[in-house]
């Protein structure tokens, strides 16, 4: 498994090399100090950070001067997958196929859309499925068993 995105710096703040840093994971931990995250210019080791707002301001060790944050405009921070054996995570989902409890397949995830009640599936077949309703995920990354309430999907949408 590859970097995934964690977040993006805006633009710098202040005079001392700080940059504010707008996270792309509800993970905060990703901030924490003696963090390495890794931009296209390289690896960034996290300083401090404190929340600004809905984002963060964050010093990285290096970077102690307004120019050399304005060179980390725009950057995407990238960091290695966490473990956590009680999350289902995004880079997991997508492609697994997804079956209903009777062995029943209704195709493949394409993507997760954030929803405020719960994520939602995103099926190639164009239905979307509640995460709430995923029942087995010990099949990952290969496979998602689904128990939908009836009529969440029809036999048409298959």
């Amino acid at each position: 498994m590859g970097l995934l995105e964690v977040g993006r710096i805006d633009k710098p703040h202040g005079v001392r090399g700080e940059v504010v840093v707008t996270l792309t994971t509800d993970r905060t931990e990703r901030l924490e100090p003696g963090t390495v995250l890794y931009t296209d210019a390289g690896p960034v080791t996290v300083g401090s950070a404190r929340r600004h707002q809905h984002r963060w301001i964050v010093a990285l060790e290096g970077v102690s001067n307004r120019e050399a944050a304005e060179a980390l405009h725009g950057h995407v921070l990238r960091a290695e997958p966490l473990v956590d054996p009680d999350a289902l995570w995004v880079h997991d989902v997508v492609g697994a196929e997804v079956a209903t409890t009777d062995g029943r397949t209704w195709g493949r995830v394409v993507a997760v859309q954030a929803n405020p009640a719960h994520d939602l599936l995103e099926l190639d077949s164009g239905v979307l499925v509640p995460v709430v309703f995923v029942t087995d995920e010990s099949g990952l990354p290969g496979r998602l068993v689904i128990e939908p309430p009836a009529g969440l999907i029809d036999d048409d949408q298959q």
